[in-house]
């Protein structure tokens, strides 16, 4: 095949989309095994890629790198100093902020394409719909509907919360938050619920240290109830049961870790030492989902809040 004339090859050069002035800002630490999707969603999407990683030693740098990304090498600070710090590091007009196991779908990121989203809009941010995926199939009612604020003008944003349930919430009252209601971000959480389970183990223990550092203290009823309310939450009001059994499985996860939290709390009131060995870096890999019922990140990376729910 004879190669295609020089000024056919600038007119299609031409004709490619010009990146947004947009920053994707990433946490990570050791998470090849997602961090690939993510920056694929992305790809000639947004001007630059912040990634801020605590240690990686597998390939996720080389990923980084290979998609352009700058990363900045940083300790562990925790969900929210950690994320805020990636938030800083972003030079663009919009910023999106994403856990190493999420991606864009292709509806959503079209949306985002779009120039009336950005360009033409009055809002300072905008809540994306999130889903937990397993084995790569959406849970369609565990969890849902879950909204995040994702996308946001620079400096209108901050990572607030007490670890690891980290919120990014814009600082102005008067601030003007909308809904992308096209396509959602995938959430890949959940390699096998073995391992989420022990990921909901270790968000549990850091959620109840957080919780005692700012004077929160044990309650009995607390531990008998919260458990049974997370389940029933996602079993009868969001119907996870109709996701079949990982579903119930989703809201066995929130019950574990509702349960797990709050007999930590029993603990740490009542031992001298109230570290309980503490938990000194990021999971590896971003929380399972929302927080009103379950936990989010895992234990050995960084994560948003939980893969999904918890009391």
């Amino acid at each position: 095949m004879r190669p295609a004339p020089f000024d056919k090859l600038i007119r299609r050069r031409d004709h490619l989309p010009m990146p947004l002035p947009l920053s994707v800002a990433i946490v990570c630490k050791n998470n090849e095994s997602t961090i690939g999707r993510t920056l694929e969603s992305v790809a000639r999407l947004a001007s630059e890629i912040v990634a801020v990683d605590s240690g990686s030693t597998d390939g996720t740098i080389a990923l980084l790198e290979k998609h352009g990304a700058r990363v900045i090498r940083s300790p562990w600070l925790g969900h929210v100093k950690t994320k805020q710090l990636a938030l800083e590091a972003c030079a663009q007009d919009w910023i999106l902020c994403l856990d190493s196991d999420e991606s864009l779908d292709s509806d959503l990121r079209a949306r985002v394409q779009l120039p009336e989203t950005l360009a033409g809009s009055s809002a300072d941010g905008f809540s994306l719909r999130r889903k937990v995926f397993y084995q790569d199939r959406p849970l369609n009612f565990a969890w849902q509907p879950e909204w995040r604020l994702r996308l946001v003008r620079r400096g209108r944003a901050r990572w607030r919360g007490l670890d690891p349930h980290d919120q990014l919430a814009l600082v102005d009252a008067r601030a003007i938050e909308r809904r992308l209601d096209t396509g959602f971000v995938r959430h890949d959480s959940i390699s096998t619920w073995a391992e989420f389970f022990a990921k909901q183990a270790a968000h549990a223990r850091t959620m109840a240290q957080s919780m005692h550092r700012e004077g929160a203290g044990p309650s009995a009823f607390r531990l008998m109830v919260s458990p049974v309310g997370a389940f029933l939450k996602q079993m009868v009001l969001k119907q996870a049961w109709r996701d079949g059994w990982p579903g119930w499985l989703a809201a066995a996860s929130t019950a574990s870790g509702s349960l797990m939290k709050h007999a930590i709390l029993f603990e740490l009131a009542n031992t001298a030492n109230s570290d309980l060995g503490g938990g000194p870096g990021p999971a590896t890999g971003p929380a399972p989902g929302p927080v009103s019922g379950s936990l989010s990140s895992s234990a050995s990376r960084p994560a948003s809040r939980s893969a999904s729910g918890g009391e």
